[in-house]
């Protein structure tokens, strides 16, 4: 009686449908929602998804607004810039240029603070002191500051952001993995495979390396989101990717001096950058809570 007592109220839920929405909960699905629609999908299919060429413009529909305000089309949902250029194929290609940029730094500056910091914490002693010391040295260089002079010796260009970007990114890995490899070295595995002969290559490779993956990936998914501020913030400055590229950082660049009379050429691009990074933080503190033993049970 008074189980169909409850299956008339209408906050009641059958016990399948309660342990599928908590399943679902579980997941940040807002988040990659978010990330598929604002990054991987623009970033992969830009030809296929934008409507028109980035670089392409015309004088004659110059600073037309987004479709929904009086004087828009729906040819240009988002409206164009200056130049006339369409706003959506400019953001959707700035997607790429993003991901692209992010995903190179990280891949190189990851690997090669991931490389330092095994061998820091392995080794310890001078080797230690040294590389710990370089890490300190990266960690105060003010990013704005050298990347204003490296710009001004070499030119803005792709190589010239990966490089930058990469200076910064690697101690943080360094650091990140030394920590956790002074932890490790000191377990009974390790004893037991100096014991059994292992050169110290197949223990950092072999033993250690596997042992430090989930701290990685938490790190190079929050760090996704600081490169892709970063360099849209040295993009703005002017000390990024140059012109004509469709980069985030420019967009918003060429729209400041209008953000009165054309307030979407830079309010846009913002809105992208701000979704993109809040979701890829999101999505790295769901990975920390449950890649980490000590905090996957709290």
């Amino acid at each position: 009686m008074a189980t169909e007592t409850m299956r008339t109220l209408p906050w009641y839920a059958p016990p399948r449908v309660s342990q599928a929405m908590r399943q679902v909960t579980r997941y940040p699905l807002v988040p990659l929602a978010l990330l598929m629609f604002l990054l991987v999908i623009p970033a992969v299919l830009a030809p296929q998804v934008a409507p028109y060429d980035p670089l392409t413009g015309s004088l004659a529909k110059r600073l037309k607004p987004p479709a929904w305000q009086q004087g828009g089309t729906v040819e240009h949902l988002l409206g164009t810039d200056k130049l006339g250029r369409d706003m959506l194929s400019r953001i959707i290609y700035g997607a790429r240029v993003s991901l692209m940029v992010s995903l190179v730094a990280i891949f190189v500056g990851g690997g090669i603070g991931t490389s330092l910091g095994l061998i820091s914490g392995y080794f310890g002693g001078w080797v230690d002191a040294l590389l710990m010391r370089l890490v300190d040295i990266s960690l105060s260089l003010p990013t704005i500051l050298l990347a204003l002079v490296l710009v001004a010796a070499v030119g803005p260009s792709f190589g010239t952001v990966v490089t930058i970007l990469m200076i910064f990114l690697w101690a943080r890995y360094a650091r990140l993995v030394r920590g956790e490899t002074l932890s490790i070295k000191e377990r009974d595995f390790i004893a037991r495979a100096r014991v059994a002969g292992a050169s110290h290559i197949r223990i950092m490779a072999r033993y250690i390396f596997p042992n430090v993956v989930n701290s990685l990936v938490v790190l190079a998914t929050l760090q996704v989101g600081y490169v892709i501020l970063l360099e849209s913030t040295l993009s703005f400055l002017g000390a990024g990717l140059p012109r004509p590229m469709p980069a985030w950082g420019l967009m918003i660049a060429d729209g400041r001096e209008l953000i009165v009379t054309a307030w979407w050429v830079s309010m846009f691009p913002g809105l992208a950058i701000m979704l993109t990074v809040l979701s890829l933080n999101l999505l790295g503190d769901w990975l920390r809570d449950h890649l980490d033993p000590k905090l996957r049970h709290v």
